[in-house]
């Protein structure tokens, strides 16, 4: 039932180098059934009717996993509500005559594209800087499951492997640090045997990318763990610090 008024006070940047502003928007007839972003959607069809242009945001497969919605609503990046993505964030969590403020990940690293869109390339950067095994496809390999891991191990990858990337840690840290990201995908593959040859490596290089990105220190506020959509833990942070320290001291 599509009975919902509401007042969306919206970022509006028409690129990295522009000034940007806050502009009012009324949205009439919400259904408290529709995720924000198709919200959204009817904002920007009654735009383009008008001939305006329409609102630039973020979006794929909005189904929760591919970590492009990045919103920061009402002051929290993917808005009210705890371990979900925007896409999955519903009207239902807002009241009949709000005022919400709708606008893009804050970060020097991220920079704005266009309205609510950022450019998110840093991770990709500090991805391919050291995120990944390198395999032996010679056609003569170990079939993974011969490998033995304990199961604490495998969860705890596991659980890091999940993250998406969206940069809801970064917009939430008051640092703007990207350090749950990186721990992320530094534990995913440090708890398995298959990343133990390159640990050292990894952990020097991924964190050398993500200083020369611009991302800011971690001081352990713990905002990153609770803004996360998918509840990745501080305990990987203590895992890359300790990951680092060995590469360090023992790098030659």
């Amino acid at each position: 039932m599509g009975n919902m008024k509401l007042t969306l006070k919206v970022w509006r940047q028409n690129g990295p180098n522009d000034k940007g502003r806050i502009v009012d928007y009324p949205v009439n007839d919400v259904s408290e059934d529709m995720s924000f972003l198709e919200m959204l959607d009817v904002l920007n069809d009654d735009l383009v009717r008008k001939g305006e242009d329409p609102i630039a945001f973020d979006h794929d497969c909005r189904e929760g996993i591919c970590g492009m919605c990045s919103l920061f609503i009402n002051g929290e990046a993917h808005g009210p509500g705890r371990g979900i993505t925007t896409c999955q964030l519903h009207m239902r969590k807002f009241k009949d005559g709000d005022t919400i403020y709708v606008e893009p990940w804050r970060s020097t690293a991220f920079p704005v594209i266009k309205d609510l869109a950022t450019n998110r390339s840093a991770f990709d950067r500090i991805q391919a800087a050291g995120g990944f095994v390198s395999v032996n496809t010679s056609g003569n390999l170990v079939d993974g499951n011969a490998v033995p891991i304990p199961k604490d191990d495998a969860d705890k990858a596991f659980d890091a492997a999940t993250c998406i990337g969206c940069g809801a840690c970064v917009a939430t840290c008051p640092n703007g640090s990207a350090m749950l990201f990186t721990a992320a995908k530094v534990s995913q593959l440090s708890l398995l045997p298959q990343g133990k040859p390159e640990a050292k490596r990894r952990a020097l290089a991924m964190v050398e990318q993500m200083d020369k990105e611009g991302f800011g220190n971690c001081s352990n506020t713990g905002a990153c763990e609770v803004e996360c959509p998918k509840g990745i833990s501080l305990e990987h942070i203590a895992r890359l610090n300790r990951e680092y320290l060995a590469a360090v001291v023992t790098q030659e």
